[in-house]
């Protein structure tokens, strides 16, 4: 049988008396009106925007965690015991970026024993649909048991033209400061834990944008991290009771103006391939697809 990784990240079988002709494909041209860009340049830019609590190197590959210990509860007869989580896969996965400096297969070996030691899941973050990505290790990894959890985009689109959209009535406050309403409207974690607040504040300039909901919980939130020509958002959030307002758009616009003061010009976003909704805003806004990333897990004994 034989394995073929399609751009997406999707591999199919076939077997080999069925195949007529065969020939390496290059990259596709871009495609795209937006700012040209590398995926190693971007993926450099990602990692700094989303920084691990801990990391060490294997080769050119760096492992990542960012351990959350969450209670256990109060029960009559004691507590149950807690657990430990990591806060986002992004912060608690391997990101390959060249040769380990062993066989693929003895390296994820040496990746399941650093995160068993953590006593956390192992992940190995992966790209596929540019030059330079990684289609290769990528059926390594399905050959050796790995398994695609998740699949999303990285899109890029021009700055300015983001900045210049009509924001609309809703007011929107910028903060250096991570607060405690702004946590409270994110969705990524169940506790706040010092392991969140130190990703969520790494980064080379951090921005964190809320509008006033009804409360003291925001309606809206969104965070900006400024770097060289680059602006990466993450994080934009709107309460349900608030949608289809221009909220989303409001704190993407507040948030690309400061970063066209600091001499940023594009901009970059992760989307998982199966939210629809927020794929559709982003497309509106001008954002195309340069890449897409794959979480994989190690398949369990």
């Amino acid at each position: 049988m034989l394995t073929i990784t399609r751009k997406s990240g999707e591999t199919v079988r076939i077997a080999e008396l069925r195949l007529v002709a065969g020939k390496i494909v290059p990259p596709a041209p871009a495609r795209r009106a937006g700012p040209a860009a590398t995926f190693p340049e971007l993926s450099r830019a990602a990692a700094r925007a989303w920084q691990p609590v801990e990391s060490e190197a294997l080769g050119a590959w760096t492992l990542r965690a960012a351990i959350q210990e969450e209670p256990g509860e109060a029960r009559p007869g004691g507590a149950v015991a807690g657990r430990r989580v990591g806060f986002t896969r992004r912060a608690n996965s391997v990101l390959p970026a060249g040769d380990p400096g062993l066989p693929v297969a003895e390296a994820l070996e040496a990746v399941r024993q650093w995160y068993a030691d953590r006593r956390l899941p192992a992940y190995v973050q992966t790209a596929t649909g540019a030059e330079g990505t990684q289609e290769l290790l990528c059926a390594e990894l399905e050959r050796l048991g790995w398994r695609r959890e998740v699949t999303a985009e990285l899109r890029i689109g021009a700055l300015a033209p983001l900045a210049d959209r009509e924001p609309g009535p809703a007011e929107v406050r910028l903060s250096r400061t991570l607060d405690d309403a702004w946590l409270h409207r994110y969705q990524r974690f169940t506790r706040t834990s010092p392991a969140v607040r130190q990703v969520l504040t790494s980064g080379p300039s951090v921005w964190f944008a809320s509008v006033a909901g009804t409360g003291e919980v925001p309606a809206a939130i969104g965070r900006c991290v400024v770097d060289g020509r680059w602006a990466g958002f993450m994080a934009v959030e709107v309460d349900p009771a608030h949608r289809r307002r221009g909220l989303a758009t409001a704190v993407m616009a507040a948030l690309a103006a400061q970063a066209l003061d600091e001499g940023a010009s594009a901009a970059w976003l992760q989307v998982e391939a199966d939210n629809h909704g927020a794929r559709a805003l982003y497309e509106g806004m001008g954002f195309v697809v340069h890449h897409h990333y794959h979480h994989y897990r190690q398949a369990e004994a």
